[in-house]
């Protein structure tokens, strides 16, 4: 089943009240408009795209350890998506659905990591739960998605629902600030220049990451998009 099949499957569910967790209508309606209004702001067109040189970044993964985009980059192509945390069941989808893929992702000769502003402790569990072998680095205060452009402050009355929701956003990131980062997902080539860029404000739609492949196919064989 393609990922998007999955992420829309899992919606309907929770839409129609078949989890623990049931929301009203208007929650739902809170939901929508958070997202409605993300759209209408344009902040995912002013992202960095494709042709765009990359921000370089230092994170450190779940252990600790220190990765270097420029390390990664100088053994091949990079894979970067940025993801909200380890308690958004979207991004848990698309994290299994990358782990599928990672075979034909590192036989292209690319790495693959994921970014997210959560703390190391909830990135483990990430890991754990998604049963990943590519890392989380933990992105704190969203500065790396700040200089991606995708970093945004979720409205008061969404916020006011996380905490309905037990989301406690400052305690999963160790940031007092309630902010995210939109889901985006980038192929970063060699030289350091973004080769495909996919940011979506509507945080229930991932692309396939069969999209990846012809993409890194093309920064193999240098040939232009």
């Amino acid at each position: 089943m393609a990922l998007q099949d999955k992420l829309d499957a899992f919606k309907a569910d929770f839409e129609g009240g078949r989890f623990p967790i049931k929301p009203t209508k208007e929650a739902l309606d809170t939901m929508h408009r958070a997202t409605a209004g993300l759209i209408s702001s344009g902040q995912a067109q002013r992202a960095k795209k494709a042709g765009d040189a990359a921000p370089e970044f230092l994170l450190k993964d779940p252990d600790g350890k220190q990765v270097a985009s420029r390390d990664l980059l100088a053994k091949g192509p990079l894979v970067v998506t940025f993801y909200r945390g380890v308690w958004c069941p979207y991004c848990n989808l698309e994290l299994q659905a990358l782990q599928e893929a990672l075979p034909e992702i590192a036989a292209r000769g690319a790495s693959l990591v994921a970014i997210s502003p959560q703390t190391a402790p909830n990135s483990r569990k990430s890991e754990r739960d998604n049963k990943l072998s590519f890392p989380i680095l933990s992105d704190v205060r969203s500065e790396v998605a700040d200089a991606f452009g995708i970093r945004f402050a979720l409205p008061a009355d969404l916020v006011s629902l996380y905490k309905s929701f037990k989301n406690d956003l400052p305690t999963f990131n160790d940031n007092p600030s309630w902010v995210l980062p939109m889901p985006a997902r980038y192929v970063i080539g060699r030289d350091g220049i973004i080769g495909y860029a996919e940011v979506n404000p509507d945080y229930t739609h991932r692309p396939d990451p069969s999209e990846l492949l012809p993409v890194l196919d093309r920064l193999r064989t240098g040939k232009a998009a």
